[in-house]
Formats: structure tokens, C-alpha cells, sequence
């Protein structure tokens, strides 16, 4: 009998959030290549900051996109993520941003209508 988690620890986790599937890589791969396989997408790694934390105290967890020749690590599990969803994220965050520096700002005052689909 094999020990099967060692099998498991040296493959590439890749989790495609729109199939809910995964895909397991035995093999060092670039974001550039995952990313002409699945075109309109990005590949992502679920980072744990060790400052930043929740209400509930548990840590922050941020989904960092990787750039094209980045090398993805055995061991880990990325996530593809929609060009839609990364589109989305921006235009929410510049959002927070832009009504924050408006209520900052005093004397003006504007109403701001942000789109979350």
C-alpha cells in the first residue's frame, strides 16, 4: 500500500470556482500557461495576513492574482478567477475608496451610487 497524501502534497491545486472543480498539476507550471488554457481568467492564491483581522478575530484572507510569469508551488492551491470578478473587485474597492475621501472632504456634499452586482 502507497501513502496516498504524499501524492497529494506534490501536485498544484487549482480550484475553478465556476465548475467547482479541480484540477491537479503534477509538474512546475506558470500563470501563463493556466491562464491560455482558461482564457479570460487569472490565477489567484488565497493569502493570510498576519496583521489584518475580522470582527470574529479570526485573520484576514486576501485572493492576491499572480502575474503571467509567476511559477506556481507544489504544495499549493490556487484559484482561477473571471476577468468579470476581477473587474468588479476594482471598481468596488475604488468605490470605498472615492465616498471615503468625499465624507472626508467636508463642505461638499454628493450623493455616490456604486453598482454591486
Amino acid at each position: 500500500m502507497g501513502n496516498c497524501q504524499a501524492a497529494e502534497a506534490a501536485t498544484v491545486l487549482i480550484h475553478h470556482l465556476a465548475e467547482n472543480k479541480v484540477e491537479r498539476i503534477y509538474w512546475s507550471v506558470t500563470a501563463s500557461d493556466i491562464m491560455s488554457s482558461n482564457p479570460g481568467h487569472y490565477v489567484g492564491v488565497v493569502v493570510t495576513s498576519p496583521t489584518l483581522r475580522r470582527e470574529e478575530r479570526s485573520p484576514l484572507k486576501q485572493l492576491e492574482l499572480l502575474r503571467p510569469d509567476d511559477t506556481l508551488l507544489i504544495g499549493h492551491v490556487y484559484r482561477l478567477v473571471s476577468f468579470e470578478e476581477v473587474l468588479n473587485e476594482f471598481a468596488r474597492k475604488k468605490c470605498v475608496e472615492l465616498g471615503k475621501l468625499l465624507k472626508g472632504g467636508g463642505g461638499l456634499e454628493l450623493k455616490l451610487y456604486c453598482i454591486n452586482p
